[in-house]
């Protein structure tokens, strides 16, 4: 026998009893982001590998160890995207989407990093992101924020979120501080854990996002960005904080927040939730306003977020919503016979068609009534719908419900049709 093959180490299979709460959560996003006014792109999931290196940054984790490239046969060096910012500006930059124009955009997909598997951390993981371009004042953060808050409220998770907010100013504010910390992170260096060394001298403000618990005295009292700020990022900061106020959005300053990518600057934010363990963060954002530029084209500011799609659906699937979703069959279809089977057939295709958003799996591959019964009382559904030989000369069928103990009862079709929107429509 031939040794059965399983899949990649982090590359999960999304099964059946799974994918109903995904299609649910996505449909939910879609709703939002399309009653915002965002307009869906989507780009390739290869992209060449200088996109990532010159987006992410050479030095970051991401292009030096997680990220999938590989050559091709024309010996170009390809990546299979690691995240989607870079994609959606060299999308825009190649079909001229940014000049003097205003960009909502939103994508989702699979993206690949070659990471430890943990829960909630994957190798293939899956995202849905909002970005805007062309907008430069904290009116569009705000919205963009409440835009996020949104979809978690809509999805049942808010209340088991909160909202971080940073800001990291700009690349000038950021490398004066840069040398303050360096500088304080050299005094207690016989502190820092050997992850925490090696991104002293090539990123360290990413020592201050270290989740190791050792470090969290010596990272509290660190010198804060935000009392470097230059006072256009100042200002910036302090009048997104009055809007999301004005708007009832609750939030937390966190000193210590910043992105795993170079390209972010100005306001940076996360929901976080103590539900998941070490991977609680749902949500991440923020301004990327040189990245066009750092990609070759014209000067564009931009901000943006990501949905974590497998953390979103774990939460769900610990929270009350998730107990609110109807995953089932509407009705299963039943035959008495072989010879009733094509009327069959074709009356369960016009209940399709008549009845708007039906779950309706008619039965095949024969058997006994008591059988089908069996089968289709297994299957979840709410009601069975029988049709044999007096049903056909009838123009009618029987309807019979599963889960109540209530007497069969004969409908014509028409009626049928009629009766089962109205039952849908009541859930």
């Amino acid at each position: 026998m031939a040794e059965i093959i399983q899949a990649v180490r982090g590359m999960n299979d999304i099964l059946p009893q799974e994918s109903f709460v995904w299609q649910h959560a996505e449909r939910i996003m879609r709703r939002v982001l399309l009653s915002y006014g965002y307009q869906e792109i989507r780009t390739p999931m290869v992209e060449k590998t200088e996109l990532f290196k010159r987006s992410i940054g050479e030095v970051t984790d991401i292009v030096e160890k997680e990220m999938y490239s590989f050559l091709d046969r024309n010996q170009e060096n390809l990546t299979l995207r690691p995240e989607g910012t870079a994609c959606c500006v060299r999308a825009g930059m190649e079909h001229g989407l940014f000049y003097n124009q205003i960009q909502r955009l939103w994508y989702t997909g699979p993206f690949f990093r070659h990471e430890r598997p943990q829960k909630g951390r994957y190798r293939q993981f899956h995202q849905c992101s909002a970005e805007v371009f062309g907008l430069t004042g904290p009116d569009i953060d705000a919205e963009l924020i409440m835009l996020s808050a949104t979809i978690l409220e809509k999805l049942g998770l808010k209340s088991l979120t909160t909202l971080q907010l940073n800001s990291l100013g700009t690349a000038e504010s950021r490398s004066e501080y840069r040398k303050r910390l360096v500088h304080y992170l050299n005094e207690h260096k016989d502190q820092l854990d050997e992850d925490s060394v090696r991104r002293l001298h090539k990123n360290p403000l990413r020592v201050l996002d270290s989740k190791n618990p050792d470090l969290k005295h010596l990272i509290a009292n660190a010198p804060k960005l935000l009392d470097h700020l230059d006072q256009a990022s100042l200002q910036h900061f302090e009048t997104l904080q009055q809007y999301l106020t004005q708007a009832g959005i609750a939030f937390e300053i966190n000193p210590c927040l910043v992105r795993g990518l170079d390209y972010y600057s100005k306001t940076v934010f996360e929901w976080v939730t103590d539900k998941l363990g070490a991977q609680g963060t749902v949500c991440a954002g923020g301004r990327y306003d040189t990245l066009v530029e750092q990609l070759g084209g014209k000067p564009t500011s931009a901000i943006g977020f990501s949905l974590g799609m497998e953390r979103i659906i774990l939460l769900m699937q610990q929270s009350e919503h998730n107990h609110k979703i109807d995953s089932g069959l509407h009705a299963y279809f039943i035959t008495d016979s072989e010879a009733s089977f094509p009327a069959a057939l074709k009356m369960a295709n016009y209940l399709r068609s008549k009845v708007l958003g039906l779950r309706l799996m008619l039965h095949c591959g024969g058997g006994s009534l008591k059988s089908q019964f069996k089968k289709a009382d297994k299957s979840g559904a709410q009601y069975a719908i029988i049709m044999g030989e007096h049903e056909i000369k009838t123009r009618s069928v029987s309807l019979k419900n599963l889960r109540e103990d209530t007497p069969q009862q004969a409908l014509y079709q028409d009626e049928l049709a009629e009766y089962l929107k109205l039952k849908i429509a009541k859930k």
